[in-house]
């Protein structure tokens, strides 16, 4: 059994979920007052965060163990559970980037973070650019069709 509890929740930010438009956008992870201070010392030296969250505002009922096509566009191709990367997974599980602006304290203010106001983070790490992708990255067309819209400033959403 594996028994994993939030270190930090997500402050300000998105309010709700959505699909495109995540970029601009600041929040702040605080993490758990039970951490010491020098739990985040030297992360300030860092220009990305590794963060891991859970799809809180989804349910289990929401997940998907099938072939279906992303965002039920049918001009994309069905793809299995695990070539999504949504909130219909098992675990609900989500990995983001955002970028550090500050460190203070226990809080992390960020910006680019794809998770909304109240979600639990379930760890945070440097971003290690050793550690990011080695060789050619390859993927189908779609996420990119799918994606085009996704890093828009939130600002900047049409209305």
């Amino acid at each position: 059994m594996i028994v994993i509890e939030p270190v930090a929740v997500v402050v300000g930010g998105h309010l709700e979920a959505a699909d495109d438009y995540q970029g601009g956008v600041r929040s702040v992870i605080r993490l758990d007052p039970r951490f010491p201070l020098d739990a985040v010392q030297g992360l300030e030296e860092f220009s990305h965060l590794t963060v891991t969250w859970h799809f809180h505002l989804g349910s289990p009922d929401d997940v998907e163990l099938h072939a279906r096509s992303p965002r039920g566009n049918p001009s994309w191709p069905a793809t299995g559970t695990f070539a999504h990367r949504n909130h219909r997974r098992p675990n609900r599980l989500a990995v983001s980037y955002p970028r550090l602006l500050k460190v203070e304290g226990l809080d992390l203010h960020v910006t680019d973070l794809d998770a909304v106001d109240g979600t639990p983070v379930v760890d945070i790490a440097p971003f290690f650019r050793e550690m990011g992708p080695r060789g050619e990255v390859t993927e189908p067309a779609w996420p990119g069709e799918m994606l085009t819209d996704y890093w828009t400033d939130a600002a900047r959403r049409p209305r």
